[in-house]
């Protein structure tokens, strides 16, 4: 069930006084300097908090010269944020009683609540129902606050220091863990990058991620969201507000550690057990528009380059370096990551051997090589070309600094020279992770609006992720929607659908099996196999048994009559011993498919995330190497065949050792197929094709396995 929100429950309002608060009640404060309280006091006085400040203790008639009030029922009407600053055990009592003097929101930090369990959530429950009842915006419980440096607000017990207002549009931070929410923040302006916000948003008992993405989606202050998420509690809205922030032009960029395939475990299908809901998740927000990162040095240097960035290139990369070693490891790093280097075109190479020494070819990546200390006016002369080929949609330096200040600074400022004016982004990344960098040398770079980094590896793989960010954002406007024409029937039954009537069922949507009929004696098996030809297989058919081979259920590769009455009666004898249970309903005897690629299609209904397609190598590559791609499914035939080319034995596809190139095409009609399925039909929760065998090119592709879960 979707959480009800502050926002659905009452107005925006309340979520607006909670953000930018123009009155504050700290309640449970105390004289000692140390405690949360007068911490929160001393924060709002460091800031230079213009607003009222309102303190309730009951111990001290007044702190710092101002005056206390002995209870939240004696504060005046409608303030717009109460701070409390109480144990667990009063928090209870606290929010009712602000709901009492109408006060508009509540940061409740005190932790021990849902995350403990049993009767503690009970009162977590108890205490969001009576914030919602009151269209109060509660942030946490088991959080560290709110800093708003838009307006100088420090809703937090930490201590603060005063940080610039941001000039511009800056990042703003939503972080269900508090230690994050201070590790980014701070990660972030030691980068000199501008935050507006940092929220931690704890349990989220009343206000959750989605509503303050929402909030910062139309704040001005705001250009970029960088979010992490252990949980997101309504994954629909997340899409559609991803949707909304794409179309803005305000990224989200998203690390969301974690999967919660194990706990789901009872999977009928290769497809429920390989493609889990975290895999489900990253298919579909990279979909939306949201650029993941896998780390926290990850989201720290793509929200670096994103809020940098004036426009997120879509192309690949160009590599100016000094280093010859560097070089290697850049063709390695970026094959590794899926980094495009794209070749320079004819027209740089040119420009760029006129001036190069004799001794250096004109490359991407582009080894300057010591020439560049002899002559610094080497980068104005080489770097401007590669910043001019369209080929290119970034360009990252790596230059080799060393303890020599004077020439670093030399050295510095000839590629920040060779740098200024050009429109297209550029990344200043340099060799030597500890080598001292002077302090305005990293101020000037950083002032020419050029991301700085110390680790030229980590520059690469923040570049990847953009990159590929900017591509999504290509197709997304080139997108063409999907629209069915002929609406595929509802399936047969529910439950599992056994084999024989799964196969039915997709040939009846387009998807081609090997031809075959249900058995319901031996006879009847003979008569079908004389009618379709030998060589014949043999398969049980049950819908409490989706896993025949199992059970000894299926026989391959039966040559002749005699041979398929042999088969008849050893395959019933091995069913009935080990599941003398099952309800069979017959026999399925199918021609044996000639040889091909063997690979799995498949399709699940996540109950969080909605549907996705999932495509993989066969065998051993799907279950061991984990070869497989989970896809949207609302992808066009080009995106589908664009994803089956980045599995790692796609190559097999296109014949290797004088083996036929696979029929790819006949391949993604039946990915397409399964994805219109699974987006038409809501009662499908898991389609498995597995295997699926590619034939030669124009001989198209046969599902010689099926299995069909409605619910």
């Amino acid at each position: 069930m979707a959480r009800a929100t502050a926002a659905t429950a009452a107005s925006r309002d309340a979520l607006a006084r909670l953000m930018r608060p123009r009155s504050v009640a700290i309640v449970g404060v105390s004289g000692e300097p140390r405690s949360p309280g007068a911490t929160a006091l001393g924060n709002f006085e460091r800031f230079g908090y213009g607003g009222d400040v309102h303190l309730v203790s009951r111990s001290q008639a007044q702190i710092k010269g101002r005056a206390c009030v002995g209870a939240i029922d004696e504060l005046p009407l409608g303030i717009d944020l109460a701070m409390l600053m109480v144990p667990r055990a009063a928090i209870e009592d606290a929010v009712a009683a602000c709901a009492r003097r109408g006060i508009a929101a509540a940061i409740v930090f005190a932790a021990g609540f849902a995350e403990a369990g049993g009767a503690w959530k009970a009162a977590q429950e108890r205490i969001a129902a009576t914030a919602r009842d009151a269209g109060m915006a509660l942030c946490g419980p088991n959080c560290l606050g709110i800093m708003n440096y838009a307006d100088g607000i420090p809703m937090t017990f930490s201590p603060q220091r005063p940080a610039p207002k941001p000039a511009g549009p800056a990042i703003s931070i939503v972080a269900q863990s508090g230690g994050l929410s201070a590790i980014l923040r701070t990660a972030l302006q030691a980068k000199e990058l501008p935050v507006a916000f940092a929220v931690s948003t704890g349990n989220e008992a009343v206000v959750g991620l989605e509503d303050y993405l929402d909030y910062l989606l139309d704040d001005p202050a705001t250009r970029v969201m960088t979010v992490f998420a252990e949980q997101i509690r309504e994954p629909a809205r997340f899409l559609a507000f991803a949707d909304r922030a794409r179309d803005a032009g305000k990224p989200i960029v998203l690390l969301h550690p974690g999967t919660s395939a194990a706990a789901r475990a009872a999977a009928l299908s290769h497809t429920g057990a390989l493609a889990g809901d975290h895999d489900v998740m990253r298919a579909l927000v990279t979909r939306h528009g949201v650029v993941l990162a896998d780390s926290l040095d990850a989201l720290i240097d793509i929200s670096e380059l994103m809020a940098r960035f004036d426009a997120v290139p879509a192309a690949g990369a160009a590599v100016a370096t000094d280093s010859g070693a560097f070089k290697g490891m850049t063709l390695d790093l970026c094959e590794a990551l899926g980094l495009e280097l794209p070749t320079l075109s004819p027209a740089t190479a040119a420009t760029l051997k006129a001036v190069l020494p004799d001794f250096v070819e004109p490359s991407n990546p582009l080894d300057l090589t010591a020439q560049a200390a002899v002559d610094l006016g080497l980068y104005g002369r080489t770097l401007a070309p590669l910043l001019a080929d369209v080929r290119f949609g970034c360009l990252l330096v790596a230059p080799i600094i060393g303890t020599d200040g004077t020439f670093a600074a030399a050295k510095t400022r000839a590629i920040l020279a060779a740098l200024a004016g050009s429109a297209k982004p550029a990344i200043f990344a340099l060799l030597g992770d500890e080598v001292p960098l002077a302090e305005d040398l990293s101020a000037a770079i950083r002032a020419a609006g050029v991301p700085l980094f110390r680790s030229p590896e980590r520059a690469l793989r923040a570049l990847a992720a953009v990159i590929g960010h900017g591509r999504t954002l290509a197709r997304a406007a080139a997108r063409q929607i999907l629209r069915q024409t002929t609406a595929p029937p509802p399936p047969p039954e529910r439950g599992v659908l056994p084999e024989h009537a799964s196969k039915t069922y997709l040939a009846a949507w387009g998807i081609a099996v090997p031809r075959g009929r249900l058995a319901k004696d031996a006879a009847e098996a003979a008569a079908i196999a004389a009618a379709i030809g030998y060589p014949v297989a043999l398969k049980v058919q049950a819908a409490a048994l989706p896993h025949k081979s199992d059970v000894g259920g299926v026989v391959l590769d039966i040559g002749d009559a005699p041979a398929l009455a042999a088969a008849w009666t050893g395959l019933m004898d091995a069913v009935m011993r080990r599941r003398p249970d099952i309800a069979i309903e017959g026999v399925l005897v199918e021609a044996m498919a000639p040889p091909g690629v063997e690979v799995i299609v498949g399709a699940r209904r996540d109950p969080d995330w909605g549907p996705a397609v999932l495509v993989g190598l066969g065998g051993i590559f799907a279950e061991a190497l984990g070869d497989i791609r989970v896809l949207a499914p609302d992808l066009d035939d080009a995106e589908i065949e664009a994803e089956i080319r980045l599995l790692k034995g796609a190559a097999l596809l296109d014949g290797i050792r004088g083996r036929p190139a696979s029929d790819v095409g006949a391949l993604v009609r039946i990915v397409s197929a399964v994805a219109a399925l699974v987006r038409a039909r809501p009662e499908i929760r898991e389609i498995d094709l597995n295997p699926v065998v590619v034939l030669p090119r124009g001989d198209g592709a046969l599902a010689l396995d099926a299995l069909i879960v409605t619910q």
